[in-house]
């Protein structure tokens, strides 16, 4: 497991022929880090180890599941309207597309875990199951058995080789995840609002610029309608929202090796520096590293 830097580990005193041991100092929790890795087998479904003290994540989505672990101190968040706090030991789900963000509610700051898999995964998973798509009435879990699963499954996909004994895994902790917390979710026809909605997320997630008007137009409300139903569906406006997508696919884009100039380019970013600044708001590590790592 990556460890803080700058932790001292045990030291021999000579002093008059007597050994004595050194005591440890503890981690400094200011010293921050981010490991993200990818388990073998499962669709590049990426892994987080991350220790954050002074970081703070802006509001934020994922078009996919986060389902998170926190092994030490505490970790303050707003999701679903709700101020949480998630204390050593708990579980967070965070499904696609909600809005959250996090910082610290420890003095020490908050060390966790994270795995972040497709919501097709999931829905696959609870079709097998007997349970439709699953939903998770609650964001914050208190389930110590099932944390400590959890924790051993990332601790060996983190390093995994074989896919075969990373799908097994996966898909037995996950099970019981979803056995434990979930419900099938409810079937309910889309609003007029919802419908707007969905359709000016698949024009942002599209290519070129757009404007307010224009989208407007398309969806068939008035340009102060869509951006008041926007922000109420989604938590988000709708230049955020845009900026999410971009990060979103930056992410891809650095997977397939593309330098960072070319990305900030590509996704329309002011420059690398604003590029830069933005994915480490939204994700906590740099794209450089990101890059390096996954």
């Amino acid at each position: 497991m990556l460890t803080a830097d700058g932790a001292a580990g045990a030291g021999l005193d000579m002093t008059g022929g007597r050994q004595r041991n050194q005591a440890a100092q503890p981690p400094d929790p200011t010293r921050e880090y981010a490991r993200i890795g990818a388990a073998p087998g499962l669709d590049g479904m990426e892994l987080l180890v991350a220790h954050y003290w002074s970081h703070r994540f802006a509001p934020h989505a994922h078009d996919g599941y986060v389902v998170a672990l926190i092994e030490q101190g505490a970790e303050r968040f707003r999701c679903r309207g709700d101020e949480l706090l998630a204390p050593a030991g708990s579980i967070i789900v965070i499904p696609p597309g909600e809005v959250h963000t996090g910082e610290r509610g420890d003095a020490a700051g908050w060390s966790y875990r994270a795995f972040y898999p497709d919501a097709s995964r999931i829905d696959a998973l609870g079709a097998q199951l007997g349970a439709g798509r699953p939903r998770f009435a609650r964001t914050l879990i208190d389930d110590p058995a099932l944390f400590a699963a959890l924790r051993r499954a990332h601790r060996t996909l983190l390093d995994a080789a074989d896919p075969l004994q990373a799908q097994a895994l996966w898909t037995e902790t996950f099970g019981d995840l979803l056995r434990r917390h979930a419900r099938p979710g409810p079937v309910r026809e889309p609003g007029a609002a919802h419908r707007a909605v969905a359709r000016a997320r698949e024009l942002l997630h599209g290519a070129g610029p757009l404007t307010l008007e224009a989208i407007a137009r398309e969806v068939g409300l008035s340009p102060w309608q869509l951006s008041r139903t926007f922000r109420r569906e989604t938590g988000m406006s709708l230049p955020a929202y845009r900026n999410h997508v971009r990060l979103a696919q930056a992410r891809q884009a650095l997977r397939s090796r593309r330098s960072l100039a070319e990305v900030a380019a590509l996704l329309g970013f002011a420059d690398q520096a604003h590029f830069t600044r933005q994915f480490k708001r939204a994700f906590g590590i740099t794209p450089g590293r990101y890059r390096a790592q996954v």
